[in-house]
């Protein structure tokens, strides 16, 4: 036959628009030409082709082969298509059957030897692949990670004469069975290696439970960051729809797949030299990439040494922070990345450091104290539910011995629990309440009430940071086992609220109820 069809896919964002790769050989001078807005690396796939053919004994058409890659308008980026130029080119010319092809999808970029490469976004086209009711080839690098897809036959091969010898029935290519969703290998950090900061851990308990975001605030070598790592350790796993949802973020990302551990949440902490494409995604030309908040879907963020980023980069948090979602618009493309993540940030009190230590070594100015933290817009700490306070502790707590620690597993019950109340609830975690579930599900009686009206008076709160205290009072209330909303649930989640006070207050003490 002169004319073949062979269907792949392509990529844009998380979704995977199929791909009719169709080869027409013709009279004429010898030429191999591929049209349908190609990019470079797909142009250079006919070099590719040509010698992998030639490698594997193949004849190569000394005829004019056109390849057209459909829909013609949609950019075409990477060597995914190589494995289906290669086997149209067969089918074509008549060295393989063309039947068998109308019932697969192919993808794999192939070496000059014919030996089949990895490919991005592997998971994207077999969930895609599946709703098109074909099955899917494609190297066996990629086997595990399109194998999690149910009700999708899926067969890896590592060459490219392994592919032929299936479509003609010689050697089959084994289906690729589901990777065992064994326990992954227990968190190398743990709670209870934290020693004292009890309010500490009580306030990511919360956050963990609420999924609130976070701002640590304390000294050089309080434990921020050391609190800020075991996060993970308290949050229950992914569900098979949201683990699938974040695994294709990180297929179209290259990011290496572990079978064992694909429902664990992910933990991503940038360095603050980022940029803004680095935090929210973009790339070079028509290749759109996901950025660390699309990474951190359905898991944390932790952001270092908040204020030393550039302002710029973290006023583009803001939009993702409310929606769940970035969209990246360029000149010929826009794609949308989901971005729900936990954001958990951590700074100095001050340029020094040291702002309210008991040593007094602190000389800043409050002037070079306000400017320091003026890095940090009004807007963005709006949009931060909790200010946690982290002091540095005596020896004495340092001394306490490790069965008097509160450890991870312990801790990670209260969340999973808290958890079930608001879902079971409301279906989302309180800190994705709207208005008018905030207004049904965060009712409190007349004490409570008057609370609020103090510490909006005495605070100068935005609506947007009221209703922020009044779903972490939910999550407090829900780790208690209450059904109502009480003052003394309001009353801790005010007490988050440090950053809404002047400079010399967070000298204090936390409150607590």
């Amino acid at each position: 036959m002169a004319l073949a069809r062979v269907y792949s896919r392509g990529q844009s964002g998380i979704d995977a628009p199929e791909i009719c790769v169709e080869v027409h050989l013709a009279n004429g001078l010898p030429s191999l030409a591929i049209v349908g807005l190609p990019e470079t690396a797909v142009k250079e796939s006919k070099d590719r082709v040509r010698a992998a053919l030639a490698n594997c004994g193949f004849e190569f058409p000394t005829q004019r082969i056109t390849v057209n890659l459909a829909p013609a308008d949609l950019p075409k980026e990477g060597g995914r298509f190589d494995l289906a130029i290669a086997l149209g080119i067969l089918a074509a010319s008549g060295q393989i059957p063309g039947q068998p092809l109308a019932h697969c999808e192919f993808l794999g970029e192939l070496s000059l030897g014919g030996e089949m490469r990895p490919v991005y976004g592997a998971l994207p086209a077999a969930l895609h692949c599946r709703k098109a009711g074909r099955e899917l080839i494609l190297p066996e690098f990629n086997g595990d990670e399109a194998a999690l897809v149910d009700d999708l036959l899926v067969r890896g091969a590592g060459h490219l004469l392994q592919v032929c010898a299936h479509l003609q029935d010689r050697e089959p290519l084994a289906p690729v069975a589901p990777p065992s969703e064994t326990p992954g290998p227990a968190n190398d950090v743990d709670y209870a290696e934290v020693r004292g900061h009890y309010q500490a851990k009580r306030t990511l308990e919360i956050a963990a439970a609420g999924g609130h975001n976070l701002l640590m605030m304390g000294p050089p070598g309080s434990g921020k960051s050391m609190l800020a790592e075991r996060l993970p350790t308290i949050l229950p796993p992914l569900s098979q729809t949201e683990a699938l949802e974040t695994a294709a973020i990180a297929s179209i990302s290259g990011q290496p797949f572990d079978p064992a551990r694909w429902r664990v949440p992910s933990f991503r902490a940038p360095h603050h030299t980022a940029s803004a494409p680095a935090l929210v995604g973009g790339g070079v030309g028509g290749q759109i990439r996901p950025g660390e908040i699309s990474l951190a879907h359905l898991g944390c963020l932790f952001l270092d040494e908040l204020p030393e980023f550039n302002r710029k980069v973290l006023e583009v948090l803001r939009e993702p922070l409310e929606t769940g979602r970035i969209t990246i618009s360029r000149a010929a493309r826009k794609t949308t990345f989901p971005a729900r993540f936990q954001l958990v940030a951590a700074m100095n009190p001050c340029p020094c450091g040291y702002h309210g230590d008991p040593s007094g070594r602190c000389h800043c100015s409050p002037q070079q104290i306000a400017r320091y933290r003026q890095r940090i817009s009004g807007p963005l700490l709006d949009r931060i539910d909790l200010h946690l306070e982290v002091n540095c502790h005596t020896g004495e707590l340092l001394g306490a011995r490790d069965g008097e620690e509160c450890a991870s597993a312990e801790m990670g019950a209260r969340v999973d629990a808290a958890r079930r109340i608001a879902l079971d609830r409301s279906g989302k975690l309180n800190a994705h309440l709207n208005v008018g579930q905030i207004e049904r599900h965060c009712r409190t009686d007349a004490a409570g009430q008057k609370l609020l009206s103090q510490a909006v008076d005495k605070l100068g709160l935005s609506h947007r940071a009221l209703h922020r205290i009044l779903k972490v009072a939910r999550t407090v209330a829900d780790l208690d086992g209450s059904d109502a909303l009480t003052a003394k649930h309001l009353s801790e989640a005010i007490g988050y609220r440090k950053l809404d006070r002047k400079p010399n207050a967070l000298a204090r003490p936390p409150v607590t109820p």
